[in-house]
């Protein structure tokens, strides 16, 4: 399958730089999957398509302020490391700028009381390192790091809870699951006094956020590795929502993958607690075994992200609903408007 196939022209301006100042002010686009029929809304009329008995499941991962900005102890060059994953005690998976320059052995020093040494250049050009300090290490960086945006998005974020779910918990993601940025307190109670359960699994965002497919083949391209927790609470209400013959809606492509990697885990359909390592990649083609529908935001043109949803609505449906999107300039990705397939 030609990667080609999941292109269209995105307007620059329609790529969100900023957050709306109220979280449910943004644009809800509805699609049912089967039909191909869209609806245009604003964002709380998602309480008015979900039904009693239905489960929404969000990912209450927390995003890291894992940029960091410092420089080469050798030379004084300046040097950037953007932090992808704890891989065990101080040692971490990372992207580096620049790449060329920063080898296995250079030393990078952000402040008196943070360095870090690079070990090694690892697949996709990430670089695993070990950090030394002084102090606490959360602490520091707390203080020395900042949010880790998206390329695409030139807007200082002077408020880091924006890039935050309500909801997040785990920290250790290196992006914000970002179709959970439209939830509030408020309308995630009134959900609830709808009888409609929510559910919570955790997926740390990690690489494959930040590398675009450079195959033209969709079957040849690797996802990276991301991890993943699903605890039984959430695994029995899951089962008790699919015994009931209601619908299993999850909040973001990354809980999507979650729930699909641990249904493909129990031959039985009987979902149980789990956690570990995933790569899923979801394309047309693949059953999905969890999931009934999705709540999620506009992607960019040729993103393992749009196949992903071609897979639950179909590539037509899809490509209609993105063309829809366009004219009705609804704003794309991370702080842009939402679509729920249903």
């Amino acid at each position: 399958m030609n990667v080609d196939l999941y292109d269209f022209e995105l307007p620059e301006e329609l790529i969100a730089q900023t957050p709306l100042l109220d979280r449910t002010a943004s644009r809800l686009l509805t699609l049912n999957k089967e039909t191909g029929e869209i609806a245009h809304h604003h964002f709380p009329h998602i309480i008015d398509v979900l039904e009693p008995g239905d489960t929404l499941i969000l990912n209450d991962t927390r995003v890291l302020p894992a940029r960091l900005f410092g420089t080469k102890e050798d030379t004084g060059a300046k040097a950037e490391v953007l932090l992808l994953k704890n891989v065990e005690g101080d040692q971490w998976e990372a992207l580096v700028k620049p790449g060329k320059k920063l080898r296995a052995g250079s030393v990078i020093v952000f402040s008196d009381e943070l360095k870090a040494v690079i070990n090694e250049v690892g697949e996709m050009g990430a670089r695993t390192l070990t950090f030394e300090y002084n102090g606490i290490f959360q602490e520091i960086l707390d203080r020395l790091g900042e949010m880790p945006l998206p390329p695409y998005i030139k807007e200082t974020l002077d408020d880091r809870e924006r890039y935050q779910t309500v909801y997040a918990k785990h920290e250790g993601s290196a992006a914000a699951p970002t179709a959970g940025l439209h939830f509030t307190d408020e309308l995630l109670d009134q959900i609830r006094a709808k009888g409609v359960n929510i559910g919570f699994i955790t997926l740390h965002v990690g690489l494959g956020t930040f590398r675009p497919m450079s195959v033209d083949v969709v079957e040849d391209h690797v996802m990276h590795e991301e991890y993943y927790s699903l605890s039984q609470e959430t695994a029995d209400l899951i089962n008790q929502t699919k015994e009931r013959g209601n619908k299993v809606f999850a909040v973001g492509t990354t809980s999507c993958r979650t729930l699909e990697t641990v249904g493909s885990k129990f031959e039985d359909g009987v979902l149980r607690e789990s956690s570990g390592w995933t790569s899923i990649f979801i394309y047309p083609g693949y059953s999905f075994k969890v999931i009934d529908g999705m709540l999620t935001n506009f992607h960019l043109p040729k993103s393992t992200l749009v196949m992903l949803v071609s897979a639950l609505a179909g590539r037509d449906h899809i490509m209609h609903a993105y063309t829809e999107a366009i004219r009705e300039r609804y704003r794309f990705f991370s702080f842009g408007d939402a679509m729920l397939i249903y």
